[in-house]
């Protein structure tokens, strides 16, 4: 397990005092050498000490300064970011961009300047209007399912973006995402939530990888966890690969055993 600036460790104030390189973070969340056709689906998530993932419908109020840089981080390092179509609308989801800072790492692993968008949606009801779909930089994907409506497929199409079908039926078969995502050579991927597609992603068994901030904050009320949706037969048992802390926020990174 990888550890930077531990709280256990009696020299980090000095060394906290100052930000975090990106280079140092690129490095503590560097994706896993992939052997060839293989994916790595990772997740990042907030959450607070008493498990909300959000606080008003949004995650930003319980995020901070450090979690944003991190945020960052996992976007400029994925080949493509996996999102639910309500967290586009709650959360004014824009195109990724590129970071001049990452600009050279991407280059040297193969990777356009920023990565791609996915929006995982049954119904289609996305405004397609966005700058997401009509001027991002990587075009977005919408992936959805074969029985979509006909009319809302032709709009996105227009508005630029690639649909992808990755369902018989309406609903998108996450498992059937994550391939169809590999094979247009997006293997390092990684989901924002929210908590209903991470909860389909974690009953499909497809997530090697949970990127989670701890929130040093309380909320109370009915907040929804950061993993939504029906239960799993067995836990699924993850093991820790970094621990970094900054302020009282917590940053974990837990991987598939």
């Amino acid at each position: 397990m990888r550890r930077l600036f531990p709280v256990t460790d009696q020299t980090s104030a000095a060394r906290s005092d100052r930000e975090w390189s990106f280079d140092e973070l690129a490095e503590a969340y560097a994706y896993p050498a992939l052997d060839a056709g293989a994916h790595w689906l990772r997740a990042n998530m907030v959450s607070t000490l008493d498990g909300a993932a959000q606080h008003d419908g949004r995650s930003q109020p319980i995020s901070g300064e450090t979690d944003m840089r991190i945020f960052g981080t996992l976007r400029a390092l994925a080949d493509v970011v996996v999102v639910g179509a309500e967290t586009v609308r709650q959360e004014g989801y824009r195109p990724a961009r590129a970071r001049e800072a990452f600009a050279a790492r991407r280059s040297a692993a193969g990777q356009g300047p920023a990565a791609a968008i996915a929006v995982i949606t049954a119904s289609m009801d996305l405004d397609f209007s966005l700058p997401l779909f009509t001027s991002p930089l990587v075009p977005t994907l919408v992936l959805t399912g074969a029985g979509a409506p006909a009319e809302r497929v032709a709009e996105a199409t227009r508005a630029g973006a690639e649909v992808v079908v990755a369902g018989d039926g309406s609903a998108v078969d996450p498992a059937r995402a994550v391939g169809e995502l590999a094979a247009r050579g997006l293997r390092r991927q990684l989901t924002e939530g929210g908590p209903r597609l991470l909860g389909q992603f974690v009953a499909a068994d497809v997530l090697d990888e949970l990127c989670l901030t701890i929130s040093p904050t309380m909320t109370a009320g009915g907040a929804q966890r950061i993993s939504g949706g029906p239960s799993v037969t067995v836990p699924h048992r993850l093991a820790p690969a970094c621990v970094l802390e900054e302020a009282g926020f917590l940053f974990t990174s837990y991987r598939r055993i």
